[in-house]
């Protein structure tokens, strides 16, 4: 069975008419590297929320279908032992720090002070997990003096100290300039790599297709299209349903009416767009 396993997935807000997610089917094998794709007012937050188990316990509302990571059923679990194995990073990192300590080396071993890790092994693992992300230079600063960037590279390492077996990450690197994007889709793909499930939402179609195994594309809280990065994101149908593609895809596509772009397939990354004009 697939590590995440969702089926007929629908989920309604409280006070609202309209499903927010419907009949949404969706597995991941551990391991997997899946990014998640769509316009504004898709569904890709809410599903994310699902995943972390925050529907249905933190925002109730009306869920059907199942739910399962690891083996487990949210609806049969409660959140306490959910987030044991899930790990969620939101959009906005401000929403995410405790506001409890002072500094970004506390703030990393909140968690784990929480969940009664033995002090002696709390140290050495926020030391790594620092490291990993490339913000060891921050540990003695407050949290609330970084920059947005910043602030977001502390979240993630706020939820990769916790060592969780699925990590879901809604667009984690919003805030940060392409060096710094680069940087934590490298540190993503290696968690992968090592054996964590990842689940992103992200817009950088780039990126997605140079690190993501698979991508999903959500409209209206369903699921459009899936498939490898190279299928699903040169798809007409991103297009046709107000979804954004690639710089790269979109001048290929203009190129290929003009008769200047030979290739059968429409490049996603910068390296595919430069091989396909030199050939």
């Amino acid at each position: 069975m697939a590590f995440v396993n969702l089926q007929n997935v629908t989920y309604k807000y409280p006070l609202t008419k309209t499903p927010v997610l419907q009949n949404v089917n969706l597995q991941v094998n551990e391991g997997g590297f899946v990014a998640i794709v769509g316009p504004n007012g898709a569904g890709k937050s809410t599903l994310c929320y699902a995943l972390a188990g925050f529907v249905p316990h933190f925002f109730k509302g009306e869920l059907s279908g199942t739910i399962e990571v690891a083996g487990m059923e949210s609806s049969k679990s409660t959140l306490d032992e959910w987030v044991l194995n899930v790990g969620l990073a939101f959009q906005n990192p401000f929403n995410q720090i405790s506001g409890a300590k002072y500094t970004v080396f506390e703030e990393i071993a909140f968690g784990l002070e929480n969940t009664g890790v033995p002090r002696e092994e709390i140290r050495p693992r926020v030391d790594e997990a620092m490291k990993l992300t490339d913000i060891s230079n921050l540990a003695d600063r407050s949290p609330y003096s970084l920059s947005g960037g910043q602030q977001q590279r502390v979240a993630l390492t706020s939820i990769l100290v916790m060592r969780p077996r699925l990590l879901v990450l809604d667009e984690p690197t919003s805030q940060m300039d392409p060096i710094g994007t680069r940087e934590v889709f490298g540190v993503v793909r290696k968690m992968a790599e090592d054996g964590m499930t990842v689940v992103m939402v992200e817009h950088k179609m780039e990126w997605i297709a140079e690190f993501a195994d698979r991508v999903i594309a959500l409209k209206d809280g369903q699921i459009l299209l899936e498939g490898s990065p190279s299928e699903v994101l040169t798809s007409d149908l991103l297009t046709e349903h107000g979804f954004g593609i690639s710089r790269y895809t979109s001048t290929a596509r203009e190129a290929k009416k003009r008769g200047l772009w030979k290739k059968l397939t429409l490049p996603v990354t910068l390296d595919e767009a430069v091989e396909g004009f030199q050939s």
